[in-house]
């Protein structure tokens, strides 16, 4: 073969090779390249993520208080957990150590056990779901209905809504209780405190109150604080009797719970009443009672060392009320436009108002509705004393048929007080004395109320209207409970027009007054008239 023809072909199967080895090596890299490709996807979906996790450990732990070392960087009202799932609140930030409060039971954390950070701050599930629901201080139901469906989650402590966000207090809201919607009105956004001696029917007022919601619309928070389960569970019962749950969230912290619970039930309910609040719905909001709740927080400030003061209550109770209670508002139309109302109840010994935690909390509430031990006693119920109770916001949002009955009927009554007393000397006394004596039994009589039955506001007018006319001066006062009802049914029966009228809140004219004592003079078979 000749030497060219040789080099050719040799040219020729060196480029033939290298080809190949070409197409062999691109066929390796995208084989490389597809593979590294999956290997990363699969690192990169199954990579795990680091974390840091500040941890520290248990030194004591007892009556619901753990002092813990570690977590330097915790901070003030943050939730740490422990080994056993127990939550609690970081309460004391100490250099050497952290106070930190249990919010549940303490169960088998020893001495050593490991604590850690969440990074969140006590917060409360809120929500739609909540209503007609039992729970504790975390949302957790004790109904046996299943799971609570929430929507999110807020912080237990927030701050009061600034006054550029607040309205007035325009609109009454009605218990149904001739003696409160008459003479010491609530408005919605009103803080309106409950007080009185043990056993004299501070709860029953607030069930009515909330047994009178169904048909207007407002949700209800009922908050238990320290109170017995035997008390709780009769509560919710007549709730539900009265179908009131379909409208109220009831959040326990009963007495035998750690005093933690006990402190952060109220902020708790009011951050669930507050998410309603400004969604532009108004709630009312019952705190039964906080007289447990600064006896809780006493407990935890002398367990955690701090300094006492009056009575050993802690030097800041003042203001852990007042920052609970200053949340209870209003709101402006561009900021939700709803409105809270807060019906806080304490308890007095011996009927003591001026004891220091009644005193706070009437001035820091907008009045109060006393209720009298030798009123209960006397069968007087609700045992509402008058002449101690008031109310300095309500009685600008109370209806104008109210105000046009009701003007004299405090001062009437609190006239017949004194008189009464004097008349107990044996005094002999004149035909105006007497007759203003008598005429006060019957107004006594007339704001005694049953028990669950409020009464709507037409009827109220009406039957106040009928006492302070004379209608009911020649009827005897234990026959008055059933001229009362004669008055109510002939007034419904008679005249829903005018009773449409009232609710609407539209002013009495003379014409509709006439009208009112003539339904009232006819039922108790007597035509009335307005002379005093």
């Amino acid at each position: 073969m000749p030497k060219q023809g040789k080099d050719a072909r040799e040219t020729g199967e060196r480029a033939g090779a290298l080809h190949s080895g070409a197409q062999a090596a691109a066929s390796l890299e995208h084989a490389l390249r597809s593979t590294n490709a999956a290997i990363d996807a699969v690192l990169k979906e199954r990579a795990s993520r680091l974390s840091i996790e500040e941890t520290g450990s248990v030194l004591s732990i007892g009556s619901g208080i753990a002092r813990v070392s570690g977590l330097a960087d915790v901070q003030a009202d943050e939730m740490v957990e422990f080994q056993n799932g127990v939550p609690g609140m970081a309460f004391n930030l100490d250099a050497d150590e952290i106070g930190v409060v249990l919010l549940g039971t303490a169960g088998d954390i020893p001495a050593g056990s490991r604590v850690r950070r969440t990074g969140r701050v006590v917060d409360v599930p809120v929500g739609e779901g909540l209503l007609g629901r039992v729970i504790d201080v975390t949302a957790q139901p004790l109904d046996n209905l299943g799971p609570v469906a929430v929507a999110e989650r807020r912080p237990v402590e927030r701050p009061a809504p600034p006054i550029m966000a607040r309205s007035p207090v325009t609109e009454p809201l009605q218990t149904g209780l001739k003696v409160v919607d008459a003479l010491i009105p609530v408005g919605r956004g009103q803080r309106e405190l409950i007080l009185g001696d043990r056993q004299v029917g501070k709860t029953a007022i607030a069930l009515d109150a909330i047994i009178n919601q169904a048909k207007t619309g407002v949700l209800c928070i009922y908050c238990a604080i320290g109170q017995q389960g035997s008390a709780i569970a009769k509560f919710i019962a007549q709730l539900r009797r009265f179908n009131a749950m379909e409208y109220t969230t009831v959040l326990v912290a009963a007495g035998e719970e750690p005093p933690g619970v006990r402190f952060i039930a109220p902020y708790a309910a009011t951050s669930i009443a507050e998410y309603f609040m400004e969604q532009g719905r108004d709630v009312l909001i019952v705190y039964d009672d906080l007289t447990s709740h600064a006896r809780a927080y006493r407990e935890l400030s002398l367990l955690l060392e701090r300094p006492p003061g009056r009575e050993a209550y802690p030097g800041d109770i003042f203001y852990i009320h007042s920052r609970l209670l200053e949340r209870s508002t209003h709101l402006r139309p561009e900021y939700g436009g709803g409105s809270l109302t807060s019906l806080p109840i304490i308890e007095t010994q011996a009927q003591n108002i001026s004891a220091y935690i009644p005193t706070n909390l009437i001035s820091i509430t907008d009045g109060q509705i006393y209720l009298s031990p030798e009123l209960f006693q006397k069968n007087q119920l609700p045992a509402v004393d008058v002449g101690k109770s008031v109310s300095r916001v309500g009685g600008k949002t109370q209806l104008p048929a109210y105000r046009s009955v009701t003007g004299d009927l405090r001062l009437a009554y609190a006239q017949f007080e004194e008189l009464e007393m004097f008349a107990r000397f044996g005094t002999r006394l004149d035909e105006s004395t007497r007759s203003a004596i008598e005429r006060g039994r019957r107004v006594r009589r007339v704001l005694a109320q049953p028990e669950y039955l409020p009464i709507p506001v037409a009827e109220q007018v009406a039957v106040l209207l009928a006492v302070s006319a004379g209608v009911l001066d020649d009827v005897e006062v234990e026959n008055i409970p059933e001229a009362e009802k004669r008055i109510r049914a002939a007034v419904t029966a008679n005249l829903p027009e005018l009773c449409d009228k009232i609710a609407g809140g539209e002013a009495l004219q003379e014409e509709d007054r006439a009208a009112l004592i003539a339904a009232a003079g006819e039922a108790v078979g007597r035509e009335g008239d307005e002379s005093p």
